[in-house]
């Protein structure tokens, strides 16, 4: 299942130059996958990790935007959803203009983690992807082991 949303790009979407401001795709790229997720796991979701955020090229204003939002993998409560965002011309021609892999965990009323349903990927492309989301999941629970043997100080009062 593919949840896909469209935007024209607008003023108030762009920096100096014209482009689209980063954040705001991020913007676009967070809701489009939560809804994916949210529909996967028929529970609301709460996002755990931007894997990566690769611009490929750039978004000028009036452009329109289309960002597709795939499952990739899925665990007991988590899953990874993959955002492709496009640049549809007025040919109808579109261009692949940013990939994100985003991490989302399912959760109760009381924000919680609750179990979801696991993806069985099909087709050659999904199995694909499953393998590659497991290798991008060992990485991101490697590079959480190492941030909590960080010798982080508690919180200082001002002044102190």
């Amino acid at each position: 299942m593919q949840t896909t949303h469209v935007q024209i790009v607008m003023a108030s979407h762009v920096n100096g130059a014209g482009r689209l401001f980063g954040g705001q795709l991020m913007e676009w790229i967070d809701v489009t996958a939560a809804v994916a997720a949210r529909r996967h796991a028929k529970n609301d979701v709460t996002l755990a990790a931007v894997d990566a955020l690769d611009f490929i090229a750039p978004v000028e204003m009036n452009d329109t935007v289309i960002l597709t939002a795939t499952i990739t993998w899925t665990g007991r409560t988590s899953m990874e959803v993959r955002v492709d965002t496009y640049v549809e011309h007025l040919s109808a021609c579109r261009q692949l203009v940013n990939q994100a892999y985003l991490v989302f965990v399912a959760i109760d009323s009381e924000n919680q983690p609750v179990s979801i349903e696991p993806m069985t990927p099909v087709t050659e492309d999904e199995q694909r992807e499953w393998i590659q989301a497991e290798d991008r999941r060992a990485r991101r629970l490697s590079q959480r082991s190492q941030r909590k043997n960080l010798d982080l100080k508690p919180c200082e009062q001002p002044g102190e």
